[in-house]
């Protein structure tokens, strides 16, 4: 139906420049060897201005921390920073309100006590829930700032102040956030963040990345931990830019060139493209006449690299009908996750797109509705989207 080449619109894997694919072609060496370790330290001290200068005027906001490369996708973060914190004598207060921040819970549940502060799907979390349930007995408070199975944007330093208040150890998963959308370590009391390759810092899909602070160090455990994840054995090896095991040399070349790129664009100017890009894809939706997903409050906001739009209930019966009318344009976008498949559709401005590609993916969701029998407002939704992006 189109010759245009494909569109990756999904939340992630998102598309990789040229450069960054080109580095997993260059010739193998060892893990164990200087040309590593350089690759390594350059992945690293990329990571370290990610985590630390995600802020539209590029301060620091960290006193001080290491950025640790893992040979897994975040999920394996997420374990490491629960099984190195908490045991089986200590208490989690995990919030939820999507699949990843449930994903987070069940870490914990397999770790020590938990206890969930959960709303429904795509509902705002109650700062003042959370302060409830965080006690002086809380040992370890998880979160996710960006919840990227609903699009929306989770009230991150209200809830790092309350964990503060109590001494408990802040982690968050910053998975789709970090890398494409502001994030302060110290403002936000964050003691440990993680984030995967392959959302906003834009690399191939099979590493992760975690910012483990100074001070949380003395609060570590490795032994504890799965033998993989023990981060005290990871946080030695890092002096010295190596990890304890074996390292998926080519995925770790991508991600060096993938930090490099987002320091060589700026932070600031990333964080802004990102928000106008997500601000036209909510707008050109919503001119169209589609409802947005996420139920907001004074503490939540739309995520700016995560766009969820509600399904049309005539087509609620059939999604797959749209979809593939989107796919027959040779794009692709994803749709709901467990429960919530078929109620809503989720595209993703991580990365590098540009803002042609954009209005290529609202013009696309336009027609596609238009193919199974919805009637929307494609150009107004068009016109919409290029005023947030002049």
């Amino acid at each position: 139906m189109t010759d245009d080449e494909f569109l990756l619109l999904n939340p992630g894997p998102v598309p990789v420049t040229d450069a960054v694919r080109e580095a997993m072609d260059a010739p193998m060496v060892s893990h164990r060897s200087a040309d590593f370790e350089a690759v390594y330290e350059r992945a690293q001290d990329g990571l370290d201005y990610v985590f630390e200068h995600s802020t539209p005027q590029e301060q620091s906001t960290s006193a001080g921390g290491t950025s640790l490369v893992l040979n897994g996708t975040a999920t394996m973060g997420m374990e490491a920073a629960v099984a190195n914190l908490a045991g089986e004598d200590c208490e989690v207060v995990a919030l939820v309100n999507g699949k990843f921040g449930r994903r987070f819970a069940r870490i914990a549940e397999r770790y020590a006590s938990v206890t969930r502060v959960e709303v429904e799907w795509g509902d705002s979390l109650d700062p003042d829930s959370v302060a409830e349930a965080v006690t002086d007995d809380t040992d370890l408070v998880t979160m996710v700032h960006n919840e990227t199975s609903t699009g929306i944007l989770n009230p991150v330093p209200e809830v790092g102040e309350i964990a503060a208040a109590h001494d408990a150890r802040f982690v968050v998963d910053g998975v789709t956030s970090i890398g494409g959308d502001v994030f302060r370590i110290d403002d936000w009391n964050v003691d440990m963040a993680i984030t995967d390759s392959q959302k906003a810092l834009a690399a191939p899909p099979g590493v992760s990345a975690m910012y483990v602070t100074d001070r949380v160090v003395e609060h570590i455990d490795g032994e504890r931990a799965p033998f993989y994840a023990d981060l005290d054995w990871h946080l030695r090896k890092a002096e010295s830019h190596q990890t304890p095991f074996t390292s998926a040399v080519p995925l770790f070349r991508a991600l060096a060139v993938a930090v490099e790129e987002i320091e060589s664009e700026g932070m600031e100017a990333r964080i802004e493209r990102h928000r106008q890009q997500a601000a036209a894809f909510r707008s050109g939706f919503a001119a169209m006449g589609l409802e947005g997903f996420p139920t907001l409050d004074d503490a939540s906001t739309h995520s700016n690299t995560v766009t969820a739009i509600s399904l049309p209930a005539a087509v609620r019966d059939h999604p797959e009908e749209f979809f593939a009318a989107v796919d027959e344009r040779n794009v692709s976008i994803s749709g709901g996750q467990a429960h919530l498949g078929g109620d809503i559709f989720r595209v993703s401005n991580m990365g590098h797109l540009t803002d042609e590609q954009v209005l290529r993916g609202v013009r696309t969701v336009g027609e596609a509705f238009t193919d199974v029998g919805v009637d929307v407002d494609l150009e107004a939704g068009l016109d919409d989207a290029r005023t947030q992006l002049d």
